[in-house]
This record gives structure tokens, C-alpha cells and sequence, in this order.
């Protein structure tokens, strides 16, 4: 029995729409990539050990992965050439996928694919009323683009879920909220001028930080300017400049109403990770979480699907991840 299960399993009970569904899992576990790089396979299991020494692990519906996304699945978004290029890396001895950030490992399309597929299993139980709120830890890899991989993100779940949403499920809009600390923009180019894509991205100003997109005045284009709010902050911005803008997060989606929300919560805008210079502390994720399960409940039948996304401080992203846990449980 491998480690997720040892830690969730024995409390699982039955699926119930009041209790938030967690998917985690072992294969989810294997996303990440050798050699000390930041986005290490221990992820899944920091936070999993943090949420059950809270008490979460009672009080959670623990949902299957579902296995791995099939090809005609993750077309829905991504092109045939990319999923190709993935499935055949290994085959192939490529060293990277793109210019240097994101490593092949072994199992790399198999792994992702099935981070995409629990992403689409748990939106299913969602639109099919087994749920109303999920959160999956191990996915939100925003920054994977149509045809290519990127910044530590083989395959864009996001992007994938957002098009099963409108193509399978007759999902209309779309709400999609970012407060990793840097711009998801995978999700943001793929959907730039997309009126029914709402998106609210909170993230440290890209002037200097991978991946250098993200301005205030990319608002979307087209019949779409307006549906798309991006808030940069500063290096050393910490919770007191996070609330500051958070409301005009909140005013966003009320204006547009989506029929679902998704939430990337990247845990690395946290105090002390290595690979960024935001300050936060946990109660951002907790705050942020709460308001939009309110926000959903009014706008949308509480239809919210929460993704863990970055974070490399392990503690860090525990204890982030447990207050967007904990506030879905409430």
C-alpha cells in the first residue's frame, strides 16, 4: 500500500456533497522530477502528513485519480504534436521538453496524464452533483501551453478542464481564480480572447520572475477585454498588500458570474520559498478559500474545484494546503 493510501484510506467513508472530495494518490505522487530539482516527488506526502496530523483526514471524502487522461481527453486542449512529444520522450532520450526547465523523468506521460485525469474526475463528481467542492494538491500546472510544456507543467489539467467543462458538460463560463505567485500563463495565452473564460490572477510582478507575463493591463482582447484581470505585486508584498486587492478579485467573478470556479492555490507565494519574494502567511490561502466558497455558493450551486499548484518550501505548502483544506471542510 503505498504512501497516500496508508495515510488517507483507513478514514475514507462515503462520497457525500457536503464533505469536500481530496484526490490524492500514489501515481499523483510521482509527478516531479530528479536531482534536487524544487518540484520534488515529496510534495503530495509534506502535506499529506501536515493535514492528517490536523484532523482533515476525517473529514474529507477521498475520491480515485481515475487513471490516466486519454489522448482524445487531453486534445481537448493540447495539440496532437505535444501529446506525441510527451509519450515518446523517453523513447526518444530527450533530456528536457522545453528550453531547460521542465526534465523528462521516468513515466513522465503516464504521470501527467494522470494528474489530468483526476483533474477530470474530480470536475465530473462536481458537475454531477457527488460534490460540491474538491481539491486536488498535485495539479493547477498553469503554465504548459497548447503545443509545448513549460515551466515545471507537462500538461496544462487547467486548460484541459476548462475545455471538458464547456465541451462535455455545457458549461457556458467559466471562473478561474490564480493566486500562485507567478502568472498562469498557459491558461491565460490559451484563452486571451475567450469572453466565457473569467480569469483573476494575483501573482509577484513578472518584471524579473519566471515567466515575465502577467501586467495589469493584459485585461484580454478582443470581444474578451475586460475578462481578464491580472494584479502583479511587488517583491515583499505580503498579506496586507494580498487583502488590498483581493476584493477586486471577489467584484471580478461577480460581475461575470461563472457557472464554476476553479482555484490554482500555489502555496508559493509563502514567506521563505526559494524560488520567489512574496510574504504571505497561510491565512491568505484560508481567507482566499473561504470567500470563494461563499463566492460559489451564491453564483453557482458551490461548484469549486481547487488545485494545489506551485510551492517548494515543503512546510510551506503543508501548511497552505491545510488552510485551503480546512476552509473547504467549513
Amino acid at each position: 500500500m503505498g504512501l497516500a493510501a496508508t495515510l488517507i484510506a483507513p478514514t475514507v467513508r462515503a462520497v457525500s456533497p457536503a464533505s469536500p472530495g481530496l484526490i490524492v494518490g500514489d501515481v499523483l505522487g510521482r509527478y516531479g522530477f530528479p536531482s534536487g530539482h524544487p518540484l520534488g516527488i515529496d510534495r503530495q506526502a509534506a502535506f499529506l502528513a501536515h493535514a492528517r496530523a490536523l484532523g482533515l483526514d476525517r473529514r474529507v471524502d477521498l475520491l480515485p485519480d481515475g487513471g490516466a487522461a486519454t489522448d482524445q481527453e487531453l486534445a481537448r486542449f493540447h495539440t496532437q504534436d505535444h501529446i506525441a512529444r510527451v509519450r515518446n520522450a523517453e523513447r526518444a532520450g530527450l533530456k528536457y521538453l522545453d528550453a531547460g526547465s521542465t526534465p523528462v523523468f521516468q513515466g513522465i506521460h503516464e504521470i501527467a496524464a494522470t494528474v489530468v485525469g483526476a483533474a477530470l474526475r474530480g470536475v465530473d463528481a462536481i458537475m454531477r452533483g457527488r460534490q460540491r467542492r474538491v481539491f486536488q494538491p498535485i495539479g493547477g500546472f498553469h503554465h504548459a501551453a497548447r503545443g509545448h510544456a513549460s515551466g515545471f507543467c507537462v500538461y496544462n489539467d487547467v486548460g484541459v478542464v476548462i475545455e471538458t467543462l464547456r465541451t462535455v458538460h455545457g458549461v457556458r463560463r467559466v471562473g478561474y481564480v490564480d493566486i500562485d505567485v507567478h502568472h498562469g500563463d498557459g491558461v491565460y495565452d490559451a484563452f486571451e480572447d475567450d469572453p466565457d473564460v473569467i480569469i483573476a490572477d494575483v501573482h509577484e510582478s513578472g518584471e524579473h520572475l519566471f515567466p515575465g507575463t502577467g501586467r495589469a493591463d493584459q485585461t484580454g482582447r478582443g470581444t474578451a477585454a475586460g475578462t481578464k484581470l491580472n494584479l502583479p505585486l511587488e517583491p515583499g508584498a505580503g498579506d496586507a498588500e494580498f487583502f488590498e486587492v483581493w476584493p477586486r478579485v471577489l467584484a471580478h467573478l461577480e460581475h461575470y458570474r461563472p457557472e464554476v470556479v476553479l482555484f490554482q492555490c500555489g502555496a508559493d507565494g509563502l514567506l521563505g520559498d526559494p524560488l520567489a519574494d512574496l510574504r504571505y502567511s497561510p491565512a491568505v490561502h484560508e481567507s482566499a478559500t473561504t470567500s470563494l466558497v461563499a463566492l460559489a455558493g451564491r453564483l453557482c450551486g458551490g461548484r469549486l474545484m481547487a488545485f494545489g499548484g506551485g510551492g517548494y518550501d515543503r512546510d510551506n505548502l503543508a501548511r497552505a494546503w491545510a488552510a485551503v483544506l480546512q476552509a473547504l471542510c467549513e
